[in-house]
């Protein structure tokens, strides 16, 4: 049985019992216990929640330290897991020690730490700060991969090693310049991970309990670019969503067979956003590329190409529809939201690729200026690179900014060169877990949780 399984037959049981009590309770507390949330999807379902934040900021429940890392949280079974990383001193080679950390989520207590050997040389250096991938968690295991290419599992409460497996050894990745950065996704009985290997193992399939290979798929032709996989019920199936860098594939995810493929060739390998799927609509957006909007056939696994941007630069006013890179954007009815190549916001027409509006007020109008949106009801929580969070509604006639407040200040630096498209400022680039009322986020420095909760600010 899932995690979530016995979960929300837990809480069956507890409402039955508050029912013949006569007690009430809110029994909607919900965990963030992977890239994105629960469904991958960022979509955040809690209710209880604060309408604005206190004038004073949101209250801090912990902070714990933490070291380097761009991997953002997760929140799972009473834990908070976070990925870190130190480089040895007087290290010429940028070699050093990879950590992840389990936390008591209601204290900030450390649980207990596990770590692993790991050499960030062959990465830019203007992110050799720490891991990217965001771990997964599933029932009693928690699922890591590290920037170097190591792929691990470890028991949740007591941070024993249960398998383990260095994928530029085992599968002959060659860790790309920005370092390994797609999180690792549960699917039933596997783990799936987009690796990148030699010859034919872009993609791999693992047992979630063994690591032993349960298929592999795609040709690696190419990178396999920074985007995480997601998984989804279209066409009568389940279909494994995949974009590489130089295709969007859909797999059959108990057997990594092919159900379609779109070619979308990414340069440099930077296909980084995650796809998103809403209703008919299956999108991804690219830096330089611009945005691909397919359409997915609900009868059969297939799609088609609705449209897609033109490449004609990268400053704003030499993008059409929405050049985005780091932050994924969002589909909501029939408009696509996101911030594109120099942070600025933009509301698309998902149909043709119109873009409806513009505007510049969410976020840093700076290049890879970056926001990550949580849906929650009619209204999103949105986390800029400068660490604010906000309150937002996004519609087809523009932005609607509710509220904002200091979340974390940034920590790490861009450290751009002479020419002034890439400014040295601090930023925030890790993607926060919304759970159980909280935000809990992590910069270079600390980890820390905040509250949520409409009831402690009355």
């Amino acid at each position: 049985m899932r995690m979530s399984e016995r979960r929300s037959r837990t809480w069956s049981v507890v409402a039955c019992a508050c029912a013949a009590l006569g007690l009430t309770a809110s029994l909607d507390a919900e965990d963030w216990p992977q890239w994105r949330g629960v469904h991958r999807d960022a979509v955040w379902q809690e209710s209880g929640v604060v309408e604005r934040f206190p004038a004073d900021g949101l209250r801090v429940t912990w902070r714990t330290p933490v070291r380097g890392g761009f991997a953002g949280p997760v929140v799972a079974g009473g834990r908070v897991f976070v990925l870190d990383y130190e480089e040895t001193a007087g290290s010429r080679t940028m070699d050093g020690t990879e950590r992840l950390v389990a936390l008591d989520e209601e204290t900030g207590v450390v649980l207990w730490t596990r770590e692993w050997p790991a050499t960030y040389r062959n990465l830019q250096w203007k992110f050799a700060t720490g891991p990217r991938a965001t771990p997964a968690v599933a029932g009693d295991r928690v699922y890591v991969l590290g920037a170097a290419g190591m792929l691990s599992c470890f028991d949740t409460a007591t941070g024993d090693l249960v398998w383990q497996i260095d994928t530029t050894l085992d599968y002959d990745v060659t860790v790309p310049v920005y370092g390994v950065s797609q999180s690792p996704l549960v699917e039933g009985d596997h783990l799936i991970v987009l690796l990148g290997g030699e010859p034919d193992a872009k993609i791999v399939a693992f047992d979630k309990e063994t690591g032993a290979e349960a298929w592999r798929a795609l040709d690696a032709t190419s990178e396999p670019g920074y985007s995480s996989p997601i998984v989804i019920d279209a066409g009568g199936v389940r279909q494994l969503i995949v974009w590489h860098a130089t295709a969007i594939t859909s797999l059959d995810p108990e057997t990594g067979d092919i159900y379609w493929n779109q070619d979308f060739p990414i340069g440099g390998g930077m296909a980084i956003a995650t796809p998103v799927r809403n209703g008919r609509y299956l999108v991804v957006s690219q830096f330089f590329n611009g945005s691909m909007m397919l359409a997915l056939n609900p009868d059969r696994p297939a799609a088609r190409v609705l449209w897609q941007g033109r490449n004609r630069g990268e400053l704003p006013h030499q993008t059409d529809t929405l050049h985005a890179l780091m932050s994924t954007p969002i589909v909501s009815g029939d408009y696509l939201y996101g911030v594109g190549s120099y942070g600025e916001l933009r509301g698309i027409d998902a149909t043709t690729g119109e873009r409806l509006w513009r505007s510049d007020r969410m976020t840093v109008q700076k290049r890879f200026g970056t926001a990550y949106f949580v849906r929650n009801g009619d209204r999103h929580f949105v986390t800029n690179d400068e660490g604010f969070l906000i309150i937002a509604r996004f519609t087809p006639e523009g932005y609607q900014e509710v509220d904002r407040t200091l979340l974390l200040r940034p920590t790490t630096r861009t450290r751009g060169g002479a020419s002034g498209r890439w400014d040295d400022r601090a930023v925030l680039w890790a993607h926060p877990a919304f759970a159980n009322r909280h935000v809990v986020v992590r910069n270079d420095a600390e980890v820390v949780r905040l509250s949520l909760a409409a009831e402690d600010y009355e």
